[in-house]
């Protein structure tokens, strides 16, 4: 039957599937050390407040890092901060600020909204600033290999000769002679319009001093696209396992990564794995279009779970449409998760750690991680956890439970994980607690007039409920009480 509770080995296996972006197909995970996982994931530029569309890259890669985890891997998760760039110092200097401030207080800002949303923190988090040595190094290694050069007009800059790599274009499946010139530089000291910058030479009249490092050709900064190869190398070795961000990232960041490092004789990435974006009005959610909607403006309307419930229960590999009305109705979904899990911990006294994932659950997400149907999975044992809850405490009804729990825990939406205590303020407490004396003295009233077979007193009472934004639900055990979605 749909919640079967057959135990799922939790030993590192072979039978997770991944979509890799470079071979266009589901492949087997195949780990170049047995029992372990390097994974590489690009992280933001620091240039403004994280929105929807920013963390739903970060929240699907936790999936993968959590269901790595969970199936025995050691996981070492590296995701970078790139703290210096072309947009930021424009940015700074349009704010009338230090551009590492700036960087800062953005970083601060992301922070706080991977914390919102219970995306567990990577095993490092490296800053490009940080790792200016290892890119300058590497630069020199693509020189000497002949793989790049210096700019002849004076200006400092070094760039990736895109001739000399015969494979260049092949994670994106494309021919040097179609693709368009690289914007991240000045043409004029390039040998072809489609070489891109590792080496940024310091422009004295636009740029502050604080912007730049020696190097062999002068004071500057790292281009990019340098700054993820030598931060991949440096934490998880010159070959790893995946390799993951956004699908925006895949030309021409990616794209450059790969050809960079191989060139250098790094074998890289053994697969890679991009996210799709969210959408406003089927446009990307990004500040440029000013669609965007930050995270704490997201979280005066709904709880951090419920944004991530909806962030999960989504295919990482599909576009998502943001809407609200959308957000509303995942909001309504996972609160019936919620209210199973209440009532059977009113039912069991305290619902057992340890619970095993059901194999439809296993199924799904060991299939490209496919939450979607993992979600599915989840209310199906929801589904079966209700109907034993009239008979009170039962092993059935503790197993169910655990069950969920546990599934709950692996896509980091458990409510009873410590990260979401800090959800609600005190203030929001004691509403809370004046709200639940003033609901339950009007379910006293609709309860005596249902008793006196007065029901439209009791429907009465119960409009007058809802109205307020208050849903009713009757149970077994009582009529219990929770706000709508998407009200607070």
């Amino acid at each position: 039957m749909r919640g079967d509770m057959r135990r799922t080995s939790r030993i590192s296996r072979v039978t997770f599937r991944l979509y890799d972006t470079a071979t266009r197909e589901v492949r087997d995970f195949v780990p170049l050390e047995e029992g372990k996982a390097g994974l590489y994931v690009c992280g933001l530029t620091v240039q403004s407040e994280p929105h929807v569309g920013h963390v739903r890259s970060g929240v699907n890669f936790d999936v993968l890092q959590r269901w790595l985890r969970h199936s025995g891997f050691d996981v070492t998760f590296i995701r970078n901060i790139t703290d210096i760039d072309d947009k930021i110092l424009l940015k700074a200097a349009e704010q009338g600020r230090p551009w590492y401030n700036l960087a800062y207080q953005m970083h601060r800002e992301l922070d706080r909204a991977y914390a919102a949303l219970n995306v567990a923190p990577p095993t490092y988090e490296p800053a490009a600033t940080g790792h200016v040595p290892e890119m300058v190094e590497l630069i020199g290694a693509l020189i000497a290999k002949g793989h790049a050069y210096a700019a002849e007009d004076g200006s400092g800059d070094v760039y990736f000769d895109v001739r000399s790599w015969p494979q260049y274009g092949e994670l994106t499946h494309q021919r040097i002679d179609d693709m368009e010139a690289a914007e991240d530089a000045d043409p004029r000291g390039k040998r072809d319009p489609r070489d891109f910058a590792l080496w940024k030479g310091q422009k004295l009249r636009t740029e502050p001093d604080t912007a730049a490092w020696s190097s062999p050709w002068g004071k500057g900064r790292p281009g990019w696209h340098i700054e993820c190869s030598a931060m991949a190398g440096k934490y998880l070795g010159t070959a790893f396992d995946i390799h993951g961000g956004g699908v925006d990232l895949r030309f021409p960041h990616h794209e450059n990564e790969q050809a960079q490092s191989r060139a250098a004789g790094h074998p890289f990435a053994s697969y890679w794995m991009h996210n799709a974006w969210i959408t406003t009005a089927g446009e990307k959610m990004s500040k440029s279009l000013g669609n965007s909607l930050t995270i704490p403006a997201v979280l005066t309307r709904f709880r951090g779970i419920e944004l991530r419930y909806y962030l999960v229960a989504a295919h990482y590999r599909s576009h998502v449409e943001f809407s609200f009305e959308a957000l509303e109705e995942a909001a309504v979904g996972f609160r019936r998760i919620e209210g199973f899990l209440e009532r059977a911990t009113e039912a069991l006294g305290e619902i057992p750690a340890g619970g095993i994932a059901c194999a439809e659950f296993v199924t799904a997400m060991d299939d490209d991680l496919g939450t979607p149907a993992a979600v599915a999975a989840i209310h199906d044992v929801v589904r079966e956890g209700n109907k034993l809850l009239p008979a009170g405490a039962s092993p059935a009804l503790r197993g169910t439970a655990a069950a969920v729990l546990a599934m709950l825990d692996v896509l980091g939406l458990s409510p009873y994980d410590a990260a979401w205590a800090g959800a609600a303020s005190t203030k929001d407490t004691q509403l809370t607690q004046v709200v639940d004396a003033l609901v339950a003295g009007l379910l006293e009233q609709r309860a005596e007039a249902r008793a006196n077979k007065d029901f439209a007193a009791a429907d009465a009472i119960r409009d007058r409920i809802k109205a307020a934004g208050i849903e009713i639900e009757d149970t077994p055990t009582g009529p219990k009480w929770s706000l709508e979605a998407g009200k607070k």
